[in-house]
């Protein structure tokens, strides 16, 4: 199955091997008729701004959400690749390289109608077309620097970043240089802070497709909280900017989980109402190319490397401060329940959040395109941006960290016992670390910044743990463990069940910064080092 291009661009793979021969031969290709871009229509092009490609695959294979089957079981090249974290020259949707293409011609986009604006004379009128393509900017750039690049860190001055794009392309055979990853966390900034106030949520016919307001600032608290300084100063404007989306009762923003958790498991529909463009707790949402519904979905596709009933008991399967997990649905603490396929090993233990949206191509030949939906933004995975950025700030701001995390229990699970410091502490100060053999949801963590204290730890902890079962199957866990440097093992199970460890990540592996494009890499840049 192959996703056909329905935007047809010099991505920056072709412009790195082949060159632009004229700006006119890129307006050739542009998604508005082919007509010149003018102040009246500029707004159309930025259709084309939000990636097409999601992280979902790329970050939940690579993440500690999968473990491996016996090769019975389905599977493809590509989601063995990522697994292993080798380079993979698999190109189709889901794959680096398709993320990569698919970044940058969102990219294109943006310059091209930032050029427009800019040949208007920036007219007022145009504030919000030119607010949208900065912010569409940053985050394409932000979502390449975290695949392809470490975690922000104090070696930024010296690793290795992403070209950063600012301009149109009018030479043949450019050469660019990826640079260093402070100098592409600056431009993100840069981008990020001149656009945000420049939106406007009135120009968008259906605003969840767009970055709103609310999106733009839920885009900058999660930016900041990656973006760490040492004064500590980026936890001030994570809780900046979350305050923005929050307001003063974040309780009433948050998911309905208790509805949602009623919903048909069979079918599309609880997923479909997942990403409901009428729910509040959407902020944006991206349609992308995509066969990760079919892999992670009740399918018999994707089986040999999948979150599987091991990994779930530090999932949605897991015991937390909380309460515990039940096999029953009506007295399990989580309002969502999981389902699992149907064998004598079963391999995947699902949330129903991911629906694969089929496109028929040939009828005949039987052959489709698959689509998902990302929630790339919500008001809960907002507040728990917060709720870190209060832990990292210290003991004096733990009880606002402690009023956000339990607005995020009230809403998730069915617990009527808040949450407290000390329960937070006992609850995981009392638990072992993780081994692969015997696991748990406490990792050892290994952040390129400081943690003041067992306490503050804990409380950590408790945060991941929350984030890991809010966003699985989205692709956010990988972050976390590249942010936190958390050992990744990777585990084989047995037809018969044993388990065993074949790999390990550990904290320093150059692996965690994803191998960019072969072709990339063929046409003169410099690869991501490798042991």
């Amino acid at each position: 199955m192959k996703m056909k291009k329905y935007i047809i661009w010099t991505s920056l793979v072709t412009v790195f091997t082949f060159g632009l021969s004229s700006c006119a031969d890129f307006l050739d290709e542009l998604p508005d008729n082919r007509t010149e871009l003018n102040p009246d229509n500029v707004g159309k092009i930025l259709v084309s701004a939000y990636p097409t490609t999601a992280i979902c695959e790329i970050g939940e294979v690579s993440s500690d959400n999968t473990d491996a089957y016996p090769n019975n079981f389905s599977s493809d090249r590509l989601l063995e690749d990522l697994y292993k974290w080798e380079s993979t020259a698999e190109q189709d949707q889901d794959s680096p390289a398709a993320l990569w293409e698919s970044c940058y011609i969102a990219i294109s986009a943006c310059n091209q109608a930032l050029k427009a604006v800019e040949d208007a004379g920036n007219p007022v009128s145009l504030n919000a077309v030119k607010g949208e393509a900065l912010v569409c900017r940053a985050y394409a750039h932000f979502l390449l620097a975290n695949i392809f690049c470490k975690a922000y860190g104090t070696t930024a001055k010296t690793d290795l970043g992403i070209p950063y794009m600012k301009d149109i392309e009018t030479t043949v055979s450019p050469n660019y240089e990826r640079g260093t990853l402070e100098v592409v966390y600056k431009n993100i900034e840069s981008d990020l802070l001149a656009g945000v106030e420049l939106i406007s949520d009135n120009v968008y016919s259906v605003p969840k497709y767009h970055f709103t307001k609310k999106a733009a600032y839920a885009l900058a608290a999660r930016f900041y909280l990656y973006y760490v300084q040492p004064d500590k100063s980026n936890y001030d404007n994570v809780i900046k900017y979350a305050d923005k989306v929050l307001g003063n009762n974040p309780s009433t923003l948050v998911r309905d989980w208790a509805s949602l958790g009623e919903l048909d498991l069979d079918k599309d529909i609880l997923p479909n109402s997942y990403v409901s463009a009428d729910n509040n707790a959407n902020l944006l949402l991206v349609s992308t190319n995509s066969y990760w519904g079919f892999n992670v979905d009740p399918y018999g596709r994707g089986e040999r490397y999948a979150h599987g009933p091991l990994v779930a008991v530090e999932t949605c399967r897991s015991n937390g401060p909380w309460g515990n997990y039940s096999p029953a649905k009506e007295s399990n603490v989580y309002y969502m329940f999981p389902w699992s396929n149907s064998s004598s090993l079963p391999t995947k233990v699902m949330l129903r959040k991911v629906a694969e949206y089929q496109e028929v191509v040939d009828p005949v030949a039987g052959t489709i395109n698959g689509h998902i939906i990302n929630a790339a933004f919500t008001t809960d995975e907002t507040l728990l941006c917060r709720a870190e950025a209060y832990i990292m700030k210290g003991a004096g701001f733990y009880p606002q960290a402690i009023a956000d995390l339990n607005v995020w229990q009230s809403a998730y699970t069915r617990s009527t016992t808040l949450l407290t410091v000390d329960a937070i502490n006992n609850y995981y100060g009392n638990m072992g670390y993780y081994k692969p053999l015997e696991p748990t949801v406490k990792k050892e963590l290994h952040p390129d910044f400081s943690i003041a204290d067992a306490t503050q730890e804990n409380l950590i902890h408790c945060v991941l743990h929350a984030r890991r079962i809010l966003t699985l199957h989205e692709g956010l866990r990988w972050f976390d463990i590249k942010r936190y440097g958390i050992v990744v093992y990777r585990r084989f199970i047995s037809n018969s069940g044993t388990v065993s460890v074949t790999d390990e990540l550990k904290a320093d592996d150059p692996r965690r910064a994803i191998q960019i494009p072969s072709d990339v890499i063929s046409a003169g840049m410099k690869p991501n080092p490798r042991n």
